[in-house]
């Protein structure tokens, strides 16, 4: 990536697919929401919440449910996944094994807040792109990063980057903390 204003067809690509995924994650969400049930249409949930929290709370005015963060979704309490923007994700450094309060109005906007922090710990590495998709090699392992993270700090592959990781637990996705040249 070139650190000037004009991007690139390869990322105006990348930003275009980036955005549809998330237009169709809504969808299913919606269309859950909407039957109550999963259906052929949806992809089943791959992970269930790690951490007690409160049933989902279902008023006229809206929905209220918490999940945990897994570094791109939030694995409902109700058991199902549901679409973190990536740059609110990005701004805020969550965390995987973040505790998350969504508030889902009747219009269908989605309202994130992070609700409690999991310990965290901050690692060292450099970014590499694999495909599409940016990582950042650790003496701890490689660990995806958010491609609104990357282009926030307008990061360049061989950046040395420190990322964000949750203590004492497992995890795929890193937070971006900072971008060291």
């Amino acid at each position: 990536m070139s650190s000037d204003t004009t991007s690139t067809p390869l990322q105006q690509l990348a930003t275009a697919l980036a955005q549809a995924q998330s237009s169709l994650d809504s969808a299913q969400t919606y269309l859950r929401l909407l039957t109550g049930t999963d259906t052929d249409l949806i992809t089943t949930p791959s992970a269930q919440a790690t951490t007690d929290c409160a049933t989902p709370i279902i008023t006229d005015d809206s929905t209220v449910l918490e999940g945990v963060f897994d570094g791109k979704e939030m694995h409902g309490c109700d058991g199902r996944d549901y679409p973190v923007p990536a740059n609110y994700a990005s701004k805020s450094k969550l965390c995987v094994g973040d505790k998350m309060k969504l508030t889902i109005r009747p219009n269908g906007k989605m309202i994130y807040k992070q609700i409690e922090m999991i310990d965290r710990k901050l690692v060292q590495g450099q970014l590499v792109l694999e495909g599409s998709q940016y990582k950042v090699l650790t003496p701890e392992g490689l660990f995806n990063v958010l491609y609104a993270s990357v282009t926030f700090y307008k990061a360049e592959v061989g950046d040395t980057v420190t990322i964000i990781l949750p203590e004492g637990m497992e995890a795929h996705w890193g937070a971006v903390e900072n971008v060291i040249r």
